[in-house]
């Protein structure tokens, strides 16, 4: 999807009616038959399934198959891309992100993340290096929770979406372990309780939240919080 849009050199633009004007020029640029999927891709920007992971690689989420995603850096591994000449939706989704990431102004940095207090003693078994204490209060990392359900037998962990749209998104989470345990949590996240820095691909933390409550149920550890379950910005 080629599309030549002159960024301006400073915009009050929202991000939905960037992506309005980007769609109406792509439109203007695409031939007709084109349109079905670049209405497609629009759809997959608008309920927030383009976005960039922690370490850099851009994602789309599949409409078709919940809690499946397709790296898009550049290509794409849908069934779809593979028997055409022409982008997939997921591709055309990702091009479309990035021409309306231009329309906007830089969006700011994010504040750098406390250094995590390491308490004496282990907190409800678990390792030190993945509590973070904020106002006196213990809270465990994702990455922790993650790690001692592998050594308790996780076998399987899956999230997907149960709803998606501009300003709400709802998912859950089932971990499957070896003796055949299986634990199921949902979570929520909006614009307003996530970090600023995650704003634009907010849904993608209803789905860390939805696994991180399945985990602390599976390990027994409702009496502390996921850090990633915290609402809006963190001190």
């Amino acid at each position: 999807m080629a599309i030549m849009t002159e960024v301006p050199e400073k915009t009050t633009l929202t991000f939905s009616q960037a992506l309005e004007r980007i769609e109406v020029e792509a439109r203007q640029a695409l031939p007709p038959a084109a349109h079905e999927r670049l209405s497609a891709a629009v759809g997959l920007v608008k309920n927030g399934a383009v976005f960039q992971t922690d370490a850099g690689h851009w994602e789309v989420q599949s409409t078709s198959e919940p809690g499946t995603l397709y790296t898009v850096n550049g290509t794409c591994a849908c069934p779809d891309s593979q028997y055409r000449h022409a982008h997939c939706k997921h591709m055309s989704a990702w091009k479309l992100y990035q021409h309306v990431a231009k329309q906007l102004d830089p969006p700011p940095a994010p504040a750098p993340e406390p250094a995590p207090e390491v308490p004496t003693e282990p907190v409800q078994g678990i390792d030190p290096r993945y509590i973070t204490h904020l106002h006196g209060k213990p809270f465990v990392r994702y990455a922790g929770l993650l790690a001692m359900a592998h050594e308790r037998g996780l076998v399987s962990l899956k999230a997907h979406f149960i709803s998606v749209t501009g300003e709400l998104a709802l998912a859950e989470a089932e971990a499957v372990f070896a003796d055949g345990r299986t634990y199921s949590e949902c979570a929520d996240s909006t614009p307003g309780n996530v970090p600023q820095h995650i704003r634009p691909h907010f849904p993608r933390m209803a789905l860390t939240r939805s696994k991180a409550r399945a985990l602390r149920d599976a390990l027994n550890l409702g009496a502390i919080t996921a850090y990633e379950e915290l609402a809006g910005e963190v001190e």
